[in-house]
C-alpha cells in the first residue's frame, strides 16, 4: 500500500471515498478498494428517536413497518433533505469501516462525490454532516468527474471526454477536458423517477397500486429503452384500487418502455443540449472518441443504442456502471497531492 504523508488521519484512521447516492451510498477505503455497496434507507423507532437499522437491514422493511417505524431515505435527489438522519447514516458507514480495527475514535478524511449544479447551501450540508459523522476533514468531488477518472478516462488531456452519469436521483452530464468540467447540465430525473412512472403508470391502466420494489424489479427485469429481439414479461402483484383485494397481472416489456419513454427522452434531449454547447474543437473529439454511460441507468437494455441513435455519436457502458464514481473518488483519495485540482473547494476553506 502506498503511503501518502499529506493526506493521512488520526491512528488506526482510515482515509474514506464515499458515493453519497440517493439509492445507494459506496464506500472506498484506500488500499483496500469498494467495502461497503448498501441502500441509503435508514429506519427509524419515532417513540424512541432511536435508529433501528441502515442500509441492507432497513431496506427490507419498507412498506412493512408498524406505525412507529419510519423508513427513511435521507437524501432526494442527489442531496440531503434530512441532515440528522443523514449524518447518523454516514456515521454508520464510517464506523462499520473501522470496526474490524477496534478504533475508538475514527477521524477519518473522507472525499464525497457530489452532484452537479448543487447550492453551496446544499454543499455545506454534506461537509457538516460528514464532519458530524466524526471525519476529520471532508473533500468534495463532482460525481461527473469522479465517474469519469472511475471509467479510465484521460481528463486531463487536452480533448474531450463525455460522461452520462444515469443515478437514482439524477442524471448529470459533462464535457471535460484539461482537468476541468467545460459543459454540463443535470436533472433530477434518473432511476427513482423511472420507478415511479412505470408504477403511476401501472396504476392508471390498471387501477393496481404498486409497492416501491416492484415497479423497481419491473425496470430491471423487463424495462428497455428500444424494442427487444425477444419480447420480456412479467407477473407482478399489487392492490386492486377499486377492490381493495390484491390482484395479480402480467405486464410485457412494451408496456414498462411506454411508461418510461417521456422521461429517457427529457434525458435524450439534456445530451444533445449539453453537446450543443460544447465548443467545436471538442465536439470533433466526441465523434472521434464517444461518450461513456455510468450510473444503474448505464444497465437498462438498449439505453446505448437509442442514445447512439439519437446523437449520432458512438456510445460506450462503463465496465461495473454502478461503482465508477466512487472507484473514481478512490483513485483521487489514493493521489491527492497530484490531483488535489479536480476537488471542489470546500465552503469550509
Amino acid at each position: 500500500m502506498r503511503f501518502f504523508p499529506k493526506f493521512v488521519g488520526g491512528r488506526g484512521a482510515k482515509n474514506i471515498g464515499i458515493d453519497l447516492g440517493t439509492t445507494n451510498v459506496l464506500v472506498y477505503v484506500a488500499g483496500q478498494g469498494i467495502i461497503i455497496n448498501e441502500p441509503s434507507v435508514v429506519a427509524i423507532n419515532n417513540r424512541t428517536d432511536q435508529i433501528l437499522a441502515v442500509g441492507n437491514d432497513a431496506k427490507i422493511m419498507i412498506g412493512k413497518t408498524p406505525p412507529y417505524i419510519t423508513v427513511s431515505r435521507p437524501l432526494i435527489d442527489g442531496v440531503i433533505s434530512d441532515f440528522e438522519v443523514a449524518e447518523k447514516m454516514i456515521k454508520h458507514f464510517i464506523q462499520k469501516v473501522h470496526r474490524e480495527h477496534f478504533v475508538f475514535m475514527p477521524r477519518s478524511r473522507v472525499l464525497v462525490g457530489i452532484p452537479l449544479d448543487i447550492t453551496e447551501v446544499e454543499r455545506k450540508a454534506v461537509e457538516d454532516a460528514v464532519i458530524g459523522a466524526g471525519a476529520k476533514d471532508v473533500y468534495l468531488i463532482d460525481e461527473p468527474m469522479a465517474a469519469a477518472i472511475g471509467t479510465g478516462l484521460q481528463v486531463q488531456e487536452p480533448h474531450a471526454s463525455m460522461i452520462v452519469d444515469i443515478g437514482g436521483g439524477t442524471t448529470d452530464i459533462a464535457v471535460i477536458s484539461l482537468g476541468g468540467i467545460v459543459t454540463s447540465k443535470s436533472l433530477k430525473i434518473a432511476g427513482e423517477k423511472l420507478n415511479d412512472a412505470i408504477s403511476q403508470y401501472i396504476r392508471e391502466k390498471y387501477n393496481l397500486l404498486l409497492g416501491e420494489k416492484t415497479s423497481e424489479l419491473m425496470k430491471i427485469h423487463i424495462g428497455s429503452a428500444l424494442p427487444l429481439d425477444e419480447p420480456l414479461s412479467m407477473s407482478i402483484r399489487g392492490r386492486d384500487l377499486l377492490t381493495g383485494l390484491p390482484k395479480e397481472i402480467d405486464v410485457t416489456d412494451s408496456e414498462v418502455r411506454d411508461a418510461m419513454s417521456r422521461l429517457i427522452r427529457l434525458i435524450i434531449d439534456a445530451i444533445k443540449q449539453t453537446v450543443e454547447n460544447t465548443p467545436p474543437e471538442l465536439v470533433s473529439d466526441l465523434y472521434q472518441r464517444g461518450m461513456v454511460i455510468t450510473g444503474g441507468g448505464a444497465l437498462l437494455r438498449r439505453i446505448a443504442d437509442l442514445i447512439e441513435k439519437e446523437t449520432k455519436i458512438p456510445v460506450q457502458i462503463a465496465d461495473d456502471p454502478l461503482t465508477t464514481v466512487v472507484r473514481g473518488a478512490g483513485l483521487v483519495l489514493e493521489d491527492l497531492s497530484n490531483l488535489q485540482h479536480l476537488v471542489v473547494t470546500p465552503t469550509r476553506s
